[in-house]
């Protein structure tokens, strides 16, 4: 679900990046060579103050060279402060336009991506994974510049003061980092780990949160905590492996790093002892020294992290790669005057088996289509190709004579107005809901309510302002979908498609959607999706789809006499009812 990239790879794909904040970074690289070069200059510094104030006693530079180390500690610390801030900057304001791109991208995908996708992976996606990746630009390279200038500072301190002494110290260097090249290579396997673990917790969570009603309703409380607690420790193994891995480089390198130092003092404690260095010298020798392997050592933590962030753009850049497979085409739809169906087969995820098989059907203008058949059918698969979520694999689906394929997807959806069983509200005002597809009309907002036999009981909630929980969880099954109604009737579209939109009304409240569902019916095409037979018996067509093809078309009484499936449904319908 993603391609392996290396760190080079990574780095070129931020080259836009780059040339948008190339003034912060240009602040930090400043900042960065004043930091870095103050602490080197610190450490040389240590020389005369020995030598010069404490051996020879030179007064001169007693008063000097204090007023320097003040001046240099001023710069160092000005730099890290420019570095810190500007760093922080260039990393909160990336991380805003990542999230924007890839949920921008991921927005144009096809249903089928969402279909293949838990949304719990997506979230993880568009949050944790740009989280790590935005470390690489503004955290992981600054400081690994930033460690990598102090390193190479103080170790040409080490060098004037006595290249002798400094290949003593620095041939041990190569014995640590042959196997960190092995342990970055575990690093990144874990870190890629890591990602997709934290994505089945939060898929886990969410599917725990969003069936909550089931999970109360089946005492099964324990048993989706059991499952979480698995997914959980997973999760935790895996970074402790992480943390394992990543916890030997520091202590590696400073192992290491001793057999340096104890060679140093060997060496240079005898070279003091004769009189061919002085004290200063070693002393500055030694401090930068020490100082060196601090920034050595957090160059190989830093060289760690970097592949978990290596594994995070992996996946980044797997999702602002995709591009959708239906891309519609450059006509503009207008109006819907007339829908046709020429033998259109479909199927989903490319399977054999057609879930539509030669569907014909016509509607115009001014008429209601009802689709009604077994579940299963192929009825919401018509909807989904009306809608160009879905690609289909044969024949032609005309609007207006042309195909499909032929116009703008945004302008076909444009003047669609679709209300399925699923209700879907978000976490805002009636108002917002209702007006989502188009801008806030309070007066366009009561005329849809009032149509959707709703507004009575928007006004005893607190009116068209007042608050719908998520998911609609204030609202009672009815009183979603009569909300979805509205929204579809404010988008005041050509063509009104209806999924079983009526089926959680009382009598009283489908009647009065019927009957506005027949006045809107003038200036528009009505297509419905019922199983209930009685809310499409004044249908001007009635198509009978059995198995992915089409039994028969006629109105009810044309269709009582002609189809015997019909027949059936409808006498059993009267037998509920009886």
């Amino acid at each position: 679900m993603h391609k392996e990239m290396n760190l080079k790879e990574v780095l070129i794909r931020f080259k836009p990046f780059y040339k948008r904040y190339w003034k912060q970074f240009f602040i930090v690289g400043i900042g960065i060579l004043l930091a870095s070069g103050g602490t080197s200059a610190t450490a040389y510094m240590i020389k005369p103050i020995l030598d010069q104030i404490f051996i020879e006693k030179k007064e001169t530079m007693l008063y000097f060279v204090p007023f320097l180390f003040v001046l240099v500690y001023f710069l160092k610390n000005a730099g890290s402060y420019l570095q810190t801030y500007y760093i922080s900057y260039i990393g909160t304001d990336m991380l805003r336009v990542l999230r924007s791109k890839v949920l921008k991208n991921i927005l144009r995908l096809d249903m089928d991506f969402f279909k293949q996708h838990r949304s719990g992976e997506l979230i993880s996606r568009c949050t944790n994974d740009i989280g790590a990746l935005q470390s690489i630009v503004s955290n992981i390279i600054p400081d690994f510049l930033t460690q990598l200038i102090t390193a190479i500072g103080l170790l040409a301190v080490v060098v004037i003061q006595s290249p002798k002494l400094a290949f003593f110290a620095l041939i041990v260097l190569p014995i640590a980092i042959i196997p960190l090249f092995y342990l970055v290579k575990k690093l990144k396997l874990y870190a890629r780990n890591i990602q997709e673990k934290n994505s089945d917790l939060l898929s886990r969570l969410g599917e725990i949160f969003s069936n909550i009603e089931l999970v109360k309703a089946n005492n099964a409380q324990e048993k989706e905590r059991q499952k979480f607690d698995q997914e959980n420790e997973s999760f935790c193994k895996v970074i402790l492996k992480s943390t394992r891995i990543n916890a030997l480089t520091s202590p590696m390198m400073e192992i290491v790093g001793s057999i340096g130092v104890a060679v140093v003092i060997i060496v240079g404690g005898r070279e003091v002892i004769n009189g061919t260095m002085s004290v200063g010298s070693f002393f500055s020798f030694i401090s930068a020294l020490f100082w060196a392997y601090t920034p050595i050592k957090r160059l190989s933590a830093l060289y760690g992290s970097i592949q978990g962030a290596v594994a995070a753009s992996e996946r980044t850049f797997y999702l602002l790669d995709l591009e959708p497979q239906i891309k519609g085409g450059k006509k503009e739809l207008k109006n819907i005057e007339n829908i046709k169906f020429e033998k259109v087969e479909f199927a989903y995820d490319n399977s054999f088996k057609n879930v539509l098989d030669g569907i014909d059907f016509d509607f115009k203008k001014g008429e209601t289509l009802a689709l009604v058949g077994a579940s299963g059918g192929g009825k919401s698969s018509i909807i989904n190709l009306l809608m160009y979520f879905y690609e289909k694999k044969q024949g032609k689906i005309l609007l207006n004579g042309l195909d499909i394929s032929d116009f703008n997807i945004e302008s076909l959806r444009d003047r669609i107005g679709l209300v399925t069983q699923n209700i879907y509200l978000f976490n805002d005002s009636f108002a917002e809901n209702v007006a989502y597809s188009e801008y806030l009309d309070e007066k366009r907002v009561v005329e849809a309510l009032k149509l959707a036999n709703a507004y009575e009981f928007v006004e005893s909630m607190g009116g068209i302002y007042a608050e719908i929980k998520e998911h609609g969880k204030n609202l009672s099954g009815g009183q979603k979908q009569r909300i979805a109604i509205a929204r579809a009737l404010y988008k005041n579209p050509d063509l009104l498609i209806f999924d079983e939109a009526t089926s959680a009304l009382d009598n009283e409240s489908e009647k009065a959607i019927m009957k506005t569902i027949e006045n809107l019916k003038k200036e528009r095409l009505i297509l419905m999706i019922a199983h209930r037979l009685s809310t499409v018996e004044n249908a001007d067509k009635i198509v009978m789809i059995d198995q992915g093809k089409v039994l028969a078309i006629g109105k009810d009484e044309e269709l009582l006499k002609t189809c015997e499936l019909y027949c059936k449904f409808k006498n059993k319908e009267k037998e509920i009812k009886a």
